[in-house]
């Protein structure tokens, strides 16, 4: 696991532990290069952030911020580890708590991306999408990205999102997410 691109590229990252799954650097690099220039100042959200992969590649790429959440302790140590190796602490901000008690939160800000990586085979990936749907924090022109098994995917009905793009990579499938057109 490594930065792929950007001001850390090639930095190697630190794993979180057994308690996580992490994204491989194919599936990682085949998401940016989707993603492409509207990482550029993005203010990014990485729910299960596991080792912090996601968020520190949008971060090495020109993202203006990123906030972490994840609350497995090992995962957290490797994001703090992360952040120095890359000297990419500066723009980020670490939140141990639950994602849904998060999502659920105050939030004064939007986020240009939102990715979503929870534990597989849960229903976490949907339950989140759904938690997400009912609040206000993607900013107008933002995406969700899921990254989920394909056996896990289903349809789900929302209000605010609707899925416009999904890609699959072996073992992964990625669910893009936008606002729902009027």
């Amino acid at each position: 696991m490594r930065v792929i691109s950007g001001s850390a590229k090639g930095r190697p990252l630190k794993a979180a532990g057994t308690a996580t799954r992490p994204i491989t650097d194919r599936v990682k690099e085949n998401l940016f290069n989707i993603l492409g220039a509207r990482v550029v100042d993005a203010n990014v959200l990485d729910l299960f952030a596991g080792a912090g992969s996601v968020g520190i590649e949008a971060l090495s790429r020109g993202a203006r911020a990123a906030t972490f959440v994840e609350l497995d302790r090992a995962a957290l140590q490797a994001i703090r580890a992360n952040l120095e190796l890359t000297r990419l602490s500066a723009r980020a901000k670490i939140v141990r708590l639950d994602v849904f008690k998060f999502i659920r939160g105050a939030h004064p800000e939007k986020f240009d991306l939102i990715y979503v990586a929870p534990p597989q085979y849960k229903g976490l990936w949907s339950e989140t999408l759904k938690t997400l749907d009912s609040r206000d924090l993607l900013a107008p022109d933002g995406i969700i990205v899921a990254q989920i098994h394909p056996k896990e995917y289903n349809e789900i009905a929302l209000t605010q999102f609707e899925l416009y793009d999904q890609r699959k990579y072996g073992n992964t499938v990625l669910c893009f997410y936008r606002r729902r057109l009027v």
